[in-house]
């Protein structure tokens, strides 16, 4: 992904009213949408009487859909705060992601707050970072986490970015998203910190033995969360052989041949 004039190549743009001044971002903020979808989750950010918006938005169908600029303020982290700072709307890019969020169980069916049903492969229980007891959470789709994961690599090129936040993290006690769900730690320890890694460690010998780390672990024709599937997706515990790397993602060889997120993948002694 690249960005280009202040928006990512290749994405739909559907501009919100809900913008403020000039944006010279150093930080990201990452959102759920708690919304039905992206669709419904878009509209209310274009809507001026919602005063709401967010620079991105990225869908659970593979889709992302810009509304702000990236040199423009939106209105994605309200009242927040961290660090001395205050006001994050005036240096951080907003991504929210398709997600419902906090679901509730009744005995076998989980539910979110607008009565959507999930089922339980789709349902993690665990407890967010600023609580105590585990809830139920929608889980994100390996697509939008790998999106995101590009998403921010192409900021953190573009623009001076020096950090990327949970909206909890900015605005404890009010909101809590994105939840335990999303993987932001190791993300952007691997963004922010990782090309240092990266420099140290020993380069992988091809072909080398790996391990699906993942529950399911989507086999595509090319090196982008984009390409298409290419079979039925590898399960955790299966044995590949890796015979490429293109940054984040391995060629890899199991019953077919097709690029995985190396995220998910292990290497093996």
């Amino acid at each position: 992904m690249k960005v280009n004039k202040h928006l990512l190549d290749d994405v739909e743009f559907v501009k919100s009213p809900n913008t403020g001044g000039d944006l010279k971002p150093d930080s990201i903020i990452i959102h759920y949408t708690a919304g039905r979808d992206a669709e419904s989750s878009i509209r209310t950010l274009v809507n001026p009487k919602v005063k709401a918006s967010a620079h991105l938005v990225v869908g659970r169908d593979n889709s992302v859909t810009q509304l702000v600029p990236f040199n423009v303020v939106a209105w994605h982290a309200g009242k927040s705060s961290l660090g001395g700072r205050t006001g994050f709307n005036q240096f951080s890019i907003g991504i929210e992601i398709d997600n419902a969020g906090v679901l509730t169980r009744q005995g076998n069916v989980y539910s979110s707050w607008f009565g959507r049903a999930y089922q339980e492969k789709d349902v993690l229980r665990a407890v967010h970072r600023n609580e105590t007891v585990r809830k139920y959470w929608h889980r994100y789709t390996e697509e939008q986490i790998t999106l995101v994961q590009e998403i921010c690599a192409a900021l953190i090129e573009a623009y001076d970015i020096d950090a990327i936040w949970g909206h909890e993290e900015i605005s404890p006690g009010r909101k809590i998203d994105p939840g335990p769900a999303f993987p932001l730690d190791k993300m952007r320890q691997r963004l922010l910190l990782g090309h240092r890694d990266e420099d140290d460690a020993e380069p992988i010998a091809f072909p080398a033995p790996g391990i699906v780390t993942a529950g399911k672990l989507n086999i595509r024709s090319g090196p982008t969360a984009q390409a298409s599937k290419v079979a039925q997706p590898l399960l955790q515990g299966a044995n590949v052989t890796i015979k490429q790397q293109s940054k984040d993602w391995y060629r890899v060889r199991a019953e077919v041949e097709g690029w995985v997120s190396g995220h998910y993948i292990e290497l093996k002694d």
